[in-house]
Order: structure tokens, then C-alpha cells, then sequence
């Protein structure tokens, strides 16, 4: 029987905050600006590492009650993102901010869709998608998910390779309906985190979103065998509408 083959690419982590805003309300302009400006320049620095091809980055203003903010961070080393996590805590911003919920995963690709026998032009996009620049899209939709283990007729993992390659093919046509609307990057978190992957989709517009997962809901691979963990849906963010057009309040 033919084996599956995992390609492997950056680690990826999904850290939520939600932020205190009764006690940022009470900083002075002064103290705000200050903040501000320290945060400016960590996030200069990650725009430099992206420029150099060394990770990626992007931010995110959470709709909902889960969170405030997504800090979604690339590299290539699970401890390149441990010092990234600390240099974030040691900031001053970092202090009025509580983490709700994170993610970690390293993106992924397998052979139901992937083969290593392809040309030089072919290897070069699945590179790209291994180790991508998160594209700068208005909208971020992220939720986490499991295949299912559940006796003879619902474990994906009793099923063949072949079995699970046409499902998976069915699955794929399905998300080229979609092509040029959203961008998919599939973190495998198998070992890493308490889910066994991270789906994240970026968009121009959030009812794609929907579209795409109410699609992907009656095709056989997810009807039969996929189970979801929580949906955070955000709009792509810059330091200043966090601070000045944001007014509502979340209670840690």
C-alpha cells in the first residue's frame, strides 16, 4: 500500500488577546503613545524578517466575544516563536493584554494533493505554500479541527491511503470553486497542540467564508468525518485603528 507523505514547512502561531480597556482607557495620551510606538517597532521588526523571506506576519482585530486581537507570527523554528511569545510579553502593551487562546501548528501539505515528482516551477509553488507570506487580505477566518476516531464506520484512520486520497481529491475540487476568493493555509498540529489541525482562510470578503464551509459541510470527507473546534472571524489591523477607532469594551 502506497504511503503518505507529509511536506512540512514553517511553525505558525495563533495567539488571541483580549485587552483590559478599563485600564487602557485610563492611560494619558502621553503613556499611549509611548506604548504605541514600542509596539511600532516590534512589528517593523517582523515586517523586516518578512521582507527577508525569514517568516510572516500579520494582525488581526477579532469580531466577538473570544477575543480582541490575533498576533499571527511564521518561522522557521519552534523556538524562533518561543522568543517571539517573550519578546511580545516584555512589552508594554503586552502588560494590559490576557491571552484568551493560541494555537501552535507547522504548515502542511500531503501527498493526497502533493507529489514530490514534479518539476523545478511545480516544486517552487509548493515551497511557497510551505513557507508562505501570509497575504495581506481584509478578512482572517481561523477555527481548528479533528478527523474522526470513532469505531468502524467513522475512524479516518482505519480507512486506506487510497480511500482517503479520493475523498480528499473530492474535497479538493471543491476548494477550487473558490480560487482567487480565499487563500488556504492548513497547520498539522498533530503533537503540538490539542487539535489535529489549524485551518486558516483570508478573503477580501467574509461571506466567503461562510460559503466555502457550508460547501465543504456536504462533501463526504467532512460530513463523515471531520469535527470543529470554535470559529474566529477578524479584519486585517493596523496599530491605529486598535487604538483610536475601537471603543468597546471587553471584560477580562
Amino acid at each position: 500500500m502506497e504511503e503518505l507523505e507529509i511536506l512540512e514547512g514553517w511553525f505558525t502561531l495563533h495567539d488571541f488577546r483580549i485587552l483590559d480597556w478599563s485600564a487602557w482607557n485610563k492611560l494619558t495620551n502621553e503613556k499611549k503613545a509611548d506604548i504605541k510606538e514600542e509596539i511600532f517597532l516590534l512589528f517593523k521588526k517582523y515586517e523586516t524578517l518578512e521582507k527577508n523571506k525569514e517568516g510572516s506576519f500579520a494582525f488581526y482585530n477579532i469580531v466577538g466575544h473570544k477575543s480582541d486581537f490575533l498576533f499571527l507570527n511564521l518561522r522557521p523554528t519552534l523556538n524562533e516563536l518561543t522568543s517571539i511569545e517573550h519578546d511580545f510579553n516584555q512589552t508594554q502593551f503586552a502588560q494590559y493584554t490576557k491571552s484568551t487562546y493560541s494555537y501552535v501548528s507547522v504548515v502542511e501539505l500531503s501527498n493526497y494533493v502533493v507529489n514530490r515528482e514534479h518539476s523545478p516551477e511545480i516544486q517552487a509553488m509548493i515551497e511557497a505554500r510551505l513557507k508562505p507570506i501570509l497575504p495581506k487580505t481584509k478578512h482572517v477566518c481561523f477555527y481548528p479541527m479533528n478527523k474522526r476516531r470513532q469505531g468502524a464506520d467513522n475512524n479516518w484512520y482505519i480507512l486506506t491511503v487510497e480511500e482517503r486520497r479520493r475523498m480528499m481529491k473530492s474535497h479538493g475540487l471543491l476548494g477550487r470553486k473558490f480560487a482567487g476568493k480565499v487563500t488556504q493555509m492548513i497547520g498539522g498540529s498533530i503533537g503540538l497542540d490539542d487539535w489535529e489541525w489549524g485551518v486558516t482562510l483570508f478573503a477580501e470578503d467574509p461571506l466567503t467564508f461562510k460559503h466555502i464551509v457550508t460547501e465543504m459541510r456536504f462533501d463526504e470527507v467532512s460530513a463523515k468525518y471531520a469535527d470543529f473546534g470554535s470559529f474566529y472571524i477578524g479584519n486585517l489591523a493596523t496599530l491605529d485603528p486598535i487604538f483610536i477607532t475601537r471603543h468597546h469594551s471587553k471584560a477580562l
